[in-house]
């Protein structure tokens, strides 16, 4: 540092106190001596035989005290050193810290980094020894890794001198800003508990000086003195169960029962995520890891997206292939189910309730559950192999040209499974536009619930051997849409420069049986909770619509019709007639015979249009909806009098065409929508989701209609 810019302040001068922080070994101390007419203080730190070095020096007009903190290679305490490290950046008042790092090591100092980033404190980052990583031919790019951290970081070099007045700027910026929000991001499950626990804490006010996100790692990573700290208030009381719930979770997902280990990896996956987008080795040849040798194939820059694109419809042949298998039996089931619970009940009106109502509606929606769980299988497999994150990592650019950031792909993806956990998982995206842009492009991506129907309709105009292709085919083209969507909003309602993120990269690991087990059975009991609920609720309201007012002159006429009838043929044929005009003129009849000039453009018929307004409760209640209206009951069956044979013979290929792209972009199922609600910050948000959705749902829809009637 030049002479004259260090120079003596006057007593009104602001005070800076900063505490150096690094590893062992990264010039912390040489990095103090560079700074010209600098005084230095040593003595001991209160307590302990550690030395307290202590640089004193004016600049403009602050005075600046750098107290040199013991070297360390993580934020615990363990050693003396390492305690007194803790203990002063816990306890004691600065204003901001320096991390020095290594710049010719930076993988292994970004663990001490990291760890000081989930401190919500102000930090600058002094990438030392930055003329010895010239040497090494390591580039860094420093102004891209500022973006990616949220935090200042400069190359410095303690041995020329280079980039210390730059730094001593930086720090009083950061000083006169006062506050820094870093961009430390942990892996899904973690960041859903971190979100839990803070829920929780606003909830109930809990006052403190620290934040309640660094509160909520502190507590998920068992700190002691946060323990304490909180035991004695009365919130503990619900926060212990859930802290016991959250440890189990976050350990069972990184296949370990030691938090801190599970914590470590944490801290690693982000680093390695700074060092792919911020390190360039140049001419260097070094022995490749396992995790680099996968990723030269699996993230590679022409072959990547086309393996993943393959991963993806093998996924979706598997669905539909091996799920056909047991639908049979659970066909069979429900109406054994029906036929029996129905035998005990004498009343009419009550049996065809439970009967054709409950069990049928709810039986429609159970009948999918293989295929449910065999695409959640699918999901946790690619997420917990680390796979999925590279696909992030990979698909960044390219989602740059939608308005997207790449680390928006989990919750996508996510949204393939169910749209619920996928909404609360683009918590982490912190940037408050990335997120609200992400949750408004999650409904294109086809959730779980929407499965069912489009089974149903592609069996019913495809054969077998194709249906799995045309299912990859809707899940594409359903997010291919969503991409034009986002950039269309990016340039309307989301105008506004991208904030690059980390994304994190995990080794590549085996997924273990445990959590891939606790996975899918957490997502398929919320699917089979929603047929115990909604849908059940749901199948209750149409069949009374689809049953009330009776007819009973309608019904006096066709059963003489039926008494004179010759065979049992004519007989079926008189039952079905008097079905269709019962449905007609039921309440449910009335509401669709009132919408079906809103729907006639897009080719739907009374029956197709009522099936998407009862979908507005939840998408599987359309094909419960769908065998009501089509008179079938608890009797649908594949191969006989089946949905699939009505479908096929009241619907025209250009009107299921049509419906296929309403259910894939209109508005997600009632209780999606309420956690979009709380996610996106407000009723406002939900009905701007039902204005979009709808516009295009009905836009896209009529344009592939009149697509669909030229083939």
């Amino acid at each position: 540092m030049s002479n004259e810019k260090i120079k003596s302040c006057p007593l009104t001068a602001n005070h800076i106190k900063i505490a150096l922080v690094g590893q062992p070994n990264v010039g912390k101390s040489m990095l103090i001596n560079s700074i010209s007419n600098a005084n230095l203080h040593v003595g001991n730190f209160s307590g302990v035989t550690v030395d307290k070095t202590e640089v004193l020096f004016d600049y403009k007009n602050y005075h600046f005290t750098v107290v040199d903190l013991p070297g360390t290679y993580a934020f615990t305490d363990y050693t003396i050193e390492e305690r007194v490290t803790h203990n002063y950046l816990c306890a004691e008042s600065y204003d901001l810290i320096i991390n020095v790092v290594d710049s010719t090591n930076l993988e292994k100092n970004l663990q001490l980094t990291s760890e000081l980033m989930s401190m919500s404190k102000n930090i600058i980052i002094a990438l030392n020894m930055s003329d010895e990583a010239k040497k090494e031919a390591i580039e860094i790019d420093s102004e891209y890794m500022t973006q990616l951290l949220g935090v200042p970081c400069l190359k410095v070099s303690a041995q020329t001198k280079e980039g210390i007045n730059e730094l001593i700027e930086a720090a009083v910026i950061q000083y006169e800003e006062k506050s820094q929000k870093s961009k430390l991001i942990f892996s899904e499950p973690v960041e859903e508990e971190i979100a839990q626990i803070v829920w929780y804490l606003e909830k109930y006010k809990f006052s403190d000086d620290d934040s309640y996100r660094h509160i909520a790692i502190n507590l998920l990573k068992n700190d002691q003195k946060t323990y304490e700290k909180i035991h004695d208030n009365p919130i503990w009381i619900e926060l212990q169960p859930i802290l016991v719930e959250a440890l189990k979770h976050i350990e069972l997902h990184h296949d370990s029962d030691d938090i801190k280990e599970a914590f470590a990896q944490e801290y690693a996956s982000f680093n390695r995520g700074i060092i792919a987008e911020v390190v360039n080795l140049k001419n260097q040849v070094e022995k490749k890891t396992l995790t680099e040798k996968i990723d030269s194939v699996l993230i590679h820059p022409f072959l990547g997206i086309p393996i993943f694109l393959f991963f993806m419809w093998g996924l979706f042949q598997l669905t539909f292939e091996i799920g056909a298998i047991p639908m049979e039996y659970i066909d069979a089931f429900f109406g054994w189910f029906g036929d029996t619970i129905g035998a005990t009940i004498p009343n009419d009106d009550v049996r065809s309730l439970v009967v054709d109502g409950i069990i049928a509606g709810v039986g429609a929606v159970v009948l999918f559950v293989p295929n449910i769980i065999i695409l959640f299988i699918g999901i946790a497999l690619l997420e917990s192999t680390g796979y999925m994150s590279r696909v992030a990592f990979l698909l960044d650019g390219f989602f740059h040209k939608f308005g997207l950031h790449g680390q928006s792909f989990i919750p996508l993806v996510t949204g393939f499974g169910c749209s619920i956990p996928a909404y609360m998982s683009a918590r982490i995206l912190k940037n408050d536009r990335d997120r609200l842009l992400t949750l408004f492009i999650i409904g294109f991506m086809s959730c779980g619930a929407r499965l069912p129907v489009y089974v149903l309709f592609a069996g019913a105009f495809f054969s077998a051997q194709m249906a799995g292709n045309v299912l990859f085919a809707i899940y594409i083209g359903g997010a291919m849409l969503g991409l034009i969507a986002a950039k269309i909003l990016k340039l309307t309602a989301f105008k506004g420069a991208d904030e690059p993120f980390v994304m994190e990269m995990p080794k590549y690991r085996l997924p273990t049986v445990k959590l891939i087990w606790h996975t899918v059975l957490t997502k398929t009991m919320m699917y089979i909770k929603k047929a115990g609920t909604y849908i059940a609720a749901a199948s209750m309201l149409i069949w009374f619509l689809s049953n009330y007012p009776h007819n009973l002159e309608l019904t006096q006429s066709y059963e003489s019709k039926i008494e004179i009838a010759v065979d049992e043929k004519e007989k079926t044929n008189l039952l079905n007639q008097l079905a269709v005009e019962h449905l007609e003129q039921s309440y449910l009849g009335s509401i669709g015979k009132f919408t079906e000039p809103i729907f006639a453009p897009l080719g739907f018929d009374w029956k197709m249009s009522v099936a998407l307004q009862t979908g507005l409760a939840a998408k599987e209640v359309v094909v419960s909806t769908l065998g009501v209206l089509y008179a079938l009951g608890g009797e649908v069956d594949e191969e006989n009098s089946s949905l699939i044979d009505a479908i096929s013979k009241n619907i025209s290929f250009a009107s299921a065409i049509s419906f296929i792209v309403v259910i894939m972009i209109y508005l997600p199922c009632l209780a999606a929508s309420v956690v979009f609600t709380r996610e996106a910050g407000g009723i406002k948000y939900f009905f701007y989701l039902l204005i979009f959705t709808s516009i295009t749902a009905y836009f896209l829809a009529y344009i592939a209609y009149n697509i669909a009637l030229l083939f």
